[in-house]
């Protein structure tokens, strides 16, 4: 076998869509020869036309020289067959998401390769172990599973299937990292990572949409100015394509016996079956013109012209809540008066349950979501039969501030509890069934998502009792086993240990 660090390591890829495009131009960008072999007539030679351009495109914006860019031009190859991808090192296959037609080219593949070559799949949703049953010699497949689009995407995925060597996946991880890329060792499993860790942040603001708690406008914004999103998950939905996210949902679900953690909703499936995908056919959760722009996003903002409070009370005794009332310009009163707003700020719980739990009058308790930061925007949340001038009042108070003001419904952890708290124990699962190291886990989704943090990383933000107190309050509230704390969770929490602490 090779070095990876072979001056002239060889690698081809077999399938010159988007993704084998992109896998090609990282691999001349690391100075090896590239074979690249599609059975559609004229395919390999157009994708390298492409490849060429998008060379040229990088020298035009100075992040490369023209000579390394025809450099790496000259390490493409367009193959005429599938027998002229023989001299590889290593063959990495970019065809569609089919089983029996990737069974069929694994087939071809070891029927033209040396023996010591290795064999990757990119499939982003098969099981390698499905795969390598086609193949005579199954301890040289693996996977190698990148993102879209694959120059600007720094994670790959090396899928380690259950015969797959010790040594093809460190071969693998250095071929990785020659293409540019951070390589993570994932086992394998429906998903893998990325597309398992991803779940919760679609489904978890799905389900808040299908339960009124909010917008999907209202959702994302939140994420966005508190929790340092780049995008909600609405928007991100879109972003993807409902016509992919929604069946790889499906997919993961299923690989994972149906467990409810990861299970979607019924709007999801409304957007599909209408053919809302998003931005590619211009309507999903949001509409946009023709070139991706939003058009007309509604605003997630609460805005009234109700006489901004001066006073509260406090439910009950809590400092944090005491100091955002001085920022904010409210005045702690000694007494309860009958048309004062009473506040509070709970972890896990609803306004409903904050209300019996305490004996404070429901109609005029307004409830803050302080687990964030919420210099850009506060979330207010009141519970069935609020006055909502009550609300108004104080969500004018907090606009005088600065803060813009979103109001939601009664929802226990609010939104951005919700949603991180889910994030964060779906990610402590992924590290308890061991699909991945803890460091890994969050370097994964923080790569591959975009994510501000790794889920590990935000439960050691919120405080691991945190957020099991919200897990456990959610499960009570709501009777769902869809929000049962990992034991990984539970079992740091419980113990004072830290998050990352290994099994």
């Amino acid at each position: 076998m090779k070095s990876p660090d072979a001056e002239d390591y060889c690698v081809a890829v077999i399938g010159a869509g988007a993704m084998g495009q992109g896998i090609a131009q990282v691999s001349a960008m690391g100075g090896m020869r590239v074979i690249l072999f599609d059975k559609r007539e004229g395919g390999a030679e157009a994708a390298r036309e492409t490849i060429c351009g998008r060379l040229d495109r990088l020298v035009e914006k100075g992040r490369q020289t023209a000579e390394e860019a025809e450099a790496q031009k000259r390490l493409l190859q367009a193959a005429a067959s599938l027998d002229d991808i023989a001299p590889a090192d290593t063959v990495v296959e970019a065809v569609f998401e089919d089983l029996d037609v990737k069974h069929q080219v694994f087939k071809e593949i070891e029927a033209v390769v040396r023996p010591d070559c290795i064999v990757a799949s990119n499939t982003s949703s098969i099981p390698i172990s499905s795969i390598a049953r086609a193949c005579e010699h199954r301890t040289r497949v693996a996977g190698l599973h990148f993102f879209n689009p694959v120059p600007l995407m720094r994670l790959v995925e090396v899928i380690v299937a259950s015969e797959t060597e010790d040594r093809v996946v460190a071969h693998l991880t250095a071929l990785g990292k020659r293409m540019g890329r951070t390589p993570v060792t994932v086992k394998d499993a429906t998903g893998f990572l990325v597309n398992l860790g991803g779940r919760a942040y679609t489904t978890e603001g799905l389900r808040m949409a299908h339960e009124g708690v909010a917008t999907p406008a209202q959702i994302d914004a939140i994420l966005r100015d508190g929790c340092a999103f780049r995008m909600g998950p609405f928007e991100l939905m879109d972003l993807t394509g409902v016509d992919v996210n929604f069946p790889v949902s499906l997919i993961v679900y299923d690989g994972y016996m149906q467990d409810p953690r990861i299970k979607t909703s019924p709007y999801h499936k409304a957007l599909f079956d209408a053919g809302r995908y998003g931005r590619k056919t211009g309507r999903g959760n949001f509409d946009y013109d023709d070139k991706g722009n939003m058009i007309d996003p509604p605003s997630p903002d609460h805005e009234t012209d109700a006489e901004p409070a001066d006073q509260v009370t406090l439910a009950e005794p809590d400092e944090r809540l005491a100091a955002f009332c001085h920022e904010v310009g409210l005045t702690l009163a000694a007494d309860d008066a009958p048309d004062r707003p009473i506040l509070t700020a709970p972890f896990g719980e609803d306004c409903t349950h904050v209300a019996v739990r305490t004996g404070a009058d429901f109609r005029r308790l307004v409830a803050v979501d302080l687990s964030y930061d919420w210099s850009k925007r506060v979330t207010l949340m009141t519970a069935p039969g609020a006055d909502p001038s009550v609300r108004d009042r104080v969500a004018a108070r907090i606009a005088a501030a600065g803060p813009k003001v979103t109001a939601i419904a009664d929802s226990p952890g609010f939104v951005a509890q919700r949603m991180r708290a889910m994030v964060g124990n779906l990610g402590c699962y992924i590290a308890e069934v061991g699909l991945a190291e803890p460091a890994d886990i969050d370097l994964g989704l923080k790569l591959g998502l975009n994510y501000p943090l790794g889920p590990l990383e935000i439960v050691d933000t919120l405080g691991p009792r945190t957020t099991l107190a919200i897990m456990e309050h959610l499960q009570a509230i709501t009777g769902e086993d869809r929000y049962r704390p990992s034991l990984w969770l539970k079992r740091r929490a419980l113990l004072d240990l830290p998050i990352h602490t290994p099994a």
